[in-house]
């Protein structure tokens, strides 16, 4: 079978041929029809993850068909549509898992870290890792929801927002373009915040009632004009553009971090005293999290806006969506 690698840390995306890997006790195997390129696939690429064995198969937006059982796996059967994301797996017996807190499993897995991911023909995984996939949905626009899908949809569907409030996204992009569609079809009053009156008509067509230019002033004062935010999902990894966006939350609201920066918010003490105000950070979710996302997106129409690119042309995808060109995920497709 035919799978994109790195042998090591900062190398490049090398195709090469491999065996078909059989699946173990408690695995599936995968016929991979589409795989998202995710900015966390850097991880993978420049060796950002303590303890990364290589050689390693990125990947972890994976969408497509159970292709053999191993042994003592009774949900799942051959030709089952299903997919695979971050969430790689956990232990059921430490303290979170015992509480079915599974995403926060001490020892949890995660795709393509912990085992290779979807850049390949062919993958195995766990059976827990594994989602079921609405017959409805295409692969390769199944494949980035996910991860992007998962992690915008599961923290909004948590965080406490009743429909007619007021939820702002900040960041047109891979995750914010999925974020507005989803505040919009959970019936919240949904506001997107980016940069550039340009950006107007696309979050528009995306379903915000309304949009704030950040170039036209500062946000919070915007979103604080319109009654301020009860949830602003921060999806854009700028720490500094998610400080700059504490005085536009309102009373008891939150802001909702799912960007993922290196660099520390700045926010004092007394913005969140005042108005009861908090902070809070989302990872995407379990298996479970992943069908919900799935069938929520087939019922709505919610899709992701995607550029293909075959399994061969990866290290293209990969420099696309890196260099942040891309409108708005990248697929790699097996056919």
């Amino acid at each position: 079978m035919k799978v994109v690698q790195i042998s090591k840390p900062g190398g490049n995306f090398e195709v090469v041929e491999r065996p078909i890997p059989e699946p173990g006790r408690g695995q599936v195997r995968i016929k991979v029809e589409a795989c998202g390129i995710c900015h966390s696939d850097a991880l993978v690429k420049e060796g950002m993850w303590p303890g990364l064995q290589y050689p390693r198969v990125p990947g972890h937006e994976i969408a497509g068909r159970i292709d053999k059982i191993g042994p003592d796996v009774t949900l799942w059967k051959p030709a089952q549509r299903v997919g695979v994301g971050w969430h790689g797996g956990h232990c059921f017996e430490c303290e979170p898992c015992r509480r079915g807190d599974f995403v926060n499993c001490k020892f949890e897995k995660i795709t393509a870290i912990h085992f290779d991911g979807g850049y390949q023909e062919y993958m195995v995984a766990p059976a827990e890792a594994v989602a079921a996939m609405p017959d409805d949905l295409p692969a390769d626009e199944a494949a980035p929801l996910l991860c992007a899908g998962i992690t915008v949809y599961n923290a909004l569907r948590n965080s406490g927002a009743h429909s007619g409030e007021l939820v702002a996204v900040q960041g047109i992009g891979g995750l914010g373009h999925l974020g507005i569609q989803y505040a919009r079809q959970m019936g919240f009053r949904t506001v997107a915040i980016g940069r550039g009156a340009d950006k107007q008509a696309l979050v528009k067509k995306l379903g915000a009632h309304e949009y704030i230019d950040t170039n036209a002033g500062p946000p919070a004062e915007a979103l604080q004009k319109l009654g301020g935010a009860k949830v602003i999902l921060a999806t854009a990894p700028d720490s500094k553009a998610m400080s700059a966006l504490m005085d536009g939350v309102g009373a008891n609201g939150k802001l909702l971090v799912v960007g993922a920066g290196f660099e520390p918010l700045t926010i004092t003490p007394l913005q969140l005293i005042s108005g009861r105000k908090a902070i809070q950070g989302w990872a995407s979710g379990t298996a479970r999290d992943s069908e919900d996302t799935l069938q929520y997106s087939s019922l709505t129409g919610v899709r992701p806006m995607i550029e293909r690119f075959p399994l061969e042309k990866a290290a293209d995808g990969y420099q696309q969506m890196i260099s942040g060109k891309a409108r708005f995920r990248v697929v790699l497709t097996m056919s």
